[in-house]
């Protein structure tokens, strides 16, 4: 499979070795929208109400690894659900306390 990095190296200006967020700018033309999204689910015979349903299973799987990922390193898994609250003060906390080292944060 080609990586991304090499499929688009024309356009990518520049690259970063952490991995905490990433942040993909642009669209995707057909689904960009309300009825385009609406469009692609009816084709593969999705409801639109049925999404949350439909994508439960790719959410499970998505906290499980980062569930395993974090029980294999030794981290908690902290859930933050507060209005105004900056995610970014809150990493900047968790390094301090465990210095500043690849790992998830």
């Amino acid at each position: 499979m080609e990586q991304l990095i090499d499929r688009y190296a024309n356009k990518i200006q520049g690259t970063l070795s952490c991995l905490d967020r990433i942040v993909f700018t642009g669209t995707i033309p057909g689904i960009c929208y309300a009825d385009g999204m609406s469009s692609l689910l009816r084709t593969k015979g999705i409801r639109i109400f049925d999404y949350t349903k439909w994508a439960e299973p790719l959410r499970d799987e998505i906290r499980a690894n980062a569930e395993r990922l974090a029980e294999d390193n030794g981290l908690k898994i902290e859930f933050l659900r507060k209005k105004n609250f900056r995610k970014e003060d809150r990493i900047k906390q968790i390094i301090k306390q465990r210095g500043s080292h690849p790992e998830l944060v």
